[in-house]
């Protein structure tokens, strides 16, 4: 096994490069002190945003190059914590960050009230005769849309000062799961004791000795069960915690109040569940299928991540993957490649693992300077799909930045995935059409296999159970350790089908899902992967039109709703056609794998 090294010994070309967004942390320092000054004109503009347009103007001038500026600082602080979270210094500059941020959202929140204050009637007479205020006019537009749900300012202030107290049950999670449960090791075939952390389950669940894959997965569930009580009043608390802000925002349900933020129909949810239903006998015909391809009699839940493919060992260089990466991805046009070079040639990327730096991957960045990508690169096929998905993000940031102004930079969470799995979608096609060994090519159709049972069927069956527990909570019932694992394991035997061992220990799983603690999000996985399938098949069939719409879409940001964007470039989420299409693309994978095996 490679060691894992220093930060310190880290090769520079192999970081990202923080000094694009403040050249050093002296410039920082100067940065954070110009928003706590900032924040404190609040009261400079209380009770004066409703007298004409200019003045409203000015103040939402104001409201946005503070947001701005803060979204900087963290993005700078969060980033130099994450290469390294063992440095006390870091964790000093994200913790300030952290608590400027609350203080300013308390301190900005008489903005939207007070806007509102001047009357629907007076704000479209101010935007029809003001061209300056016009620039502004989504905004006041969503802020009329949510005036329903918009408290008085004094109220305002008070949920927003209540975050720290009602986040406890979120908060007590995050500790708890992270630093506090600690699961006994398990041992392999020759007797090496095997650590059992949350960052080595998954890996242990793709060890070929079964052995260790059941030893690890009762390690892990066996804890969650001796702490199940606590787990259930944790999820029980945080609905409570969200049931309370659904209802003081006059919302008829949870669900209504966090789909309302993007102004997603709630139709596209159930929509999503009941198209996944139609089609569940696939899944079952996926397991079936891994069943058979493993040789087992039965098949359990920990069996689920053993790679069906276990002969293919290639590894790829980052160079290589780089090279793979730019080749899947030539159907989006050399301007789109162009950007991706850009990125590659200007050290966006912090590539590979050092001790402390945050495990997994992700994409982030301010309005100010280019995206980032964060990889703890090892060289597997996975890995070269996770640098195409990251860049994926990195590139719809990169053409929403430069398309719009920061207000309307920002895109939801609803079309966030999109841009990554098309990237994904487009590289693998493009890799299946060029392989000539039946291994690759299994190991390849496997890969695309598993995404869509982690996030289309996965994903959707977190979205119903999360349906069931918050309509239970609004009817009144408390959620016990039992409701909770009853209820999950029927759908667990439900989406996995007659040919899967749901064993006991799968009951606790809910515990183990930090997503539930920022409830109706998972669901966007599955509609973003549905999307981004259709997009990608779109672009393969229709070249350059296609190409063309695409970019339109991720150029648009937030200028418009999330489901809007996704009709720019030809899909439309309203319609169970996405997931639908996504799962007939699913069917034809099967029978390809089927065949090969």
């Amino acid at each position: 096994m490679k060691e894992i090294v220093k930060r310190s010994q880290v090769r520079e070309e192999d970081t990202w490069k923080l000094e694009d967004i403040y050249a050093t942390e002296n410039a920082w320092e100067e940065d954070f002190q110009r928003a706590e000054k900032e924040m404190e004109q609040a009261s400079e503009w209380m009770g004066t945003i409703g007298t004409d347009a200019d003045r409203m103007k000015a103040a939402l001038d104001w409201n946005y190059r503070l947001a701005m500026r803060l979204r900087k600082l963290m993005v700078y602080s969060h980033q130099k914590l994450d290469q390294d979270t063992s440095d006390s210094h870091s964790q000093d500059l994200a913790m300030r960050v952290k608590g400027l941020a609350v203080k300013a959202n308390a301190k900005l929140s008489f903005l939207e009230p007070e806007i509102l204050q001047t009357g629907e009637e007076m704000l479209r007479r101010m935007l029809d005769e003001s061209e300056e205020l016009r620039f502004y006019q989504r905004v006041i537009e969503e802020m009329l849309r949510r005036n329903a749900h918009t408290l008085g300012q004094k109220e305002e202030s008070i949920l927003a000062l209540a975050g720290d107290v009602t986040d406890a049950a979120s908060t007590a999670y995050q500790m708890v799961n992270n630093a506090d449960l600690k699961f006994p090791p398990v041992f392999d075939a020759r007797k090496r004791e095997l650590p059992v952390t949350h960052g080595t389950f998954v890996p242990l669940q793709e060890n070929p000795d079964r052995a260790v894959r059941k030893a690890s997965f009762e390690s892990m569930y066996g804890t969650y069960r001796q702490f199940q009580n606590l787990f259930a009043s944790l999820f029980y608390s945080n609905i409570r915690q969200d049931l309370f802000y659904a209802r003081a925002r006059k919302y008829p349900s949870t669900r209504a109040y966090h789909l309302d933020g993007p102004n997603v129909p709630e139709i596209v949810y159930d929509q999503l569940i009941d198209t996944v239903h139609k089609n569940i006998h696939l899944m079952h015909r996926y397991v079936a299928l891994r069943k058979k391809i493993l040789g087992v009699d039965q098949l359990h839940m920990y069996d689920v991540y053993v790679p069906l493919v276990q002969e293919y060992t290639k590894q790829y260089s980052f160079e290589e993957a780089k090279s793979i990466v730019k080749e899947g991805l030539k159907p989006l046009g050399e301007e789109y490649v162009s950007h991706l070079q850009e990125g590659f040639d200007n050290r966006w990327i912090d590539v590979y693992e050092n001790e402390g730096k945050r495990s997994g991957a992700y994409s982030w960045g301010c309005y100010e300077s280019h995206p980032y990508v964060l990889l703890n690169y090892k060289g597997t096929l996975d890995h070269v799909f996770t640098l195409a998905h990251e860049m994926g993000h990195a590139l719809h940031s990169y053409y929403s930045n430069s398309a719009q102004p920061y207000v309307y930079s920002g895109y939801r969470i609803f079309v966030a995935e999109v841009a990554s799995t098309c990237n994904e979608a487009l590289l693998i096609r493009d890799m299946l059409a060029k392989s000539t060994d039946q291994t690759e090519k299994k190991a390849l159709i496997n890969h695309f296999l598993e995404s869509f049972k982690g996030t289309l069927y996965r994903q959707t069956m977190f979205a119903e159970f999360e349906r069931i527990c918050h309509r239970k909570v609004e009817g009144g019932e408390t959620l016990t350790a039992e409701t909770l694992n009853r209820t999950y394991r029927e759908l667990n035997q439900f989406y996995f089908g007659e040919e899967m061992v749901s064993d006991e220990e799968i009951a606790l799983e809910w515990a183990r899902i930090p997503h539930f603690y920022t409830p109706f999000y998972v669901y966007q996985y599955a509609t973003g992967f549905s999307a981004a399938i259709a997009l990608s098949s779109q672009i393969l069939e229709e070249g350059d039109k296609a190409v063309e719409a695409y970019k339109r879409f991720l150029k648009t940001g937030g200028s418009m709703d999330p489901i809007d964007e996704l009709k720019v470039a030809g899909v439309d989420m309203t319609s169970p056609e996405p997931v639908q299409k996504a799962l007939d693309l699913f069917e034809t994978l099967l029978d390809e794998m089927e065949a090969l095996c």
